[in-house]
């Protein structure tokens, strides 16, 4: 059985940049681009369909990748700041019931559901890796400049998650990792409304970012299970 690599959130900027670099990583046998919208084919890349708001199309989703091998790599690389119909909020006084839930539905239920499935699939023994896209701002020690409550809110939430899941996957998966991850500002649909002034030195391309993320999680050890790394592999604390 081939060692299987998936990408969740595979039609994002991110996302999708991760798939195109494993699909050349002579280690994985199988690569499993997962997402709510179609994505472009990449050879020897294996699409499907995912809904982080619907626990049964990650079920599935997780029943097909186990079924290509030995799942070795889970990278959720979704995430949600704000949508057509909803903005980071500068101020408590734009608090939103429905609002935050939404936030909280993408970026901290929906990942933690997607482990709920997936990280049974990780082999009981040798190197195994699950990884999900988190953010600075989720950080509770630094937050200096207040404002972005509901994806502050989530993402410390999603990073709580990653902490408690790598717990319970070290006892009895000793040699694998459960991590968050910092990619950096990278140019995308994303961060575009928030792009404007900074230095270009400050900006990170998809592939870019992809590849400073992968690199990390290369470097990174079981001790490291439970941590949030930013891009350039330093440690951000919760």
């Amino acid at each position: 059985m081939p060692d299987v690599a998936v990408v969740i959130g595979a039609s994002g900027a991110i996302g999708d940049a991760v798939v195109r670099r494993l699909a050349r990583d002579d280690r994985f046998g199988a690569v499993l681009a997962l997402s709510r919208r179609p994505v472009e084919t990449v050879d020897g890349v294996v699409c499907g369909a995912i809904d982080l708001r619907d626990e049964g199309s990650i079920a599935a989703a997780a029943d097909r990748a186990g079924a290509l091998g030995a799942v070795r790599l889970v990278f959720v690389a979704t995430g949600m700041l704000h949508d057509g119909a909803q903005q980071p909020e500068k101020s408590w006084r734009v608090l939103d019931a429905e609002r935050l839930a939404n936030s909280f539905a993408v970026n901290a239920i929906g990942p933690a559901l997607v482990a709920k499935h997936f990280l049974p699939l990780l082999p009981r023994e040798g190197r195994a890796v699950f990884a999900a896209l988190s953010a600075r701002v989720g950080s509770i020690g630094d937050n200096r400049l207040g404002g972005w409550y509901g994806y502050r809110a989530s993402k410390a939430a999603l990073n709580q998650m990653v902490r408690t899941l790598a717990i319970e996957l070290g006892r009895n998966r000793p040699e694998a990792l459960c991590v968050a991850l910092h990619p950096g500002t990278v140019t995308s649909d994303l961060s575009q409304p928030f792009t404007r002034g900074r230095d270009a030195d400050d900006l990170f391309t998809p592939d870019q970012s992809a590849e400073y993320l992968l690199g990390v999680l290369d470097r990174l050890s079981p001790a490291d299970s439970g941590g949030l790394f930013a891009w350039d592999g330093a440690a951000i604390p919760f």
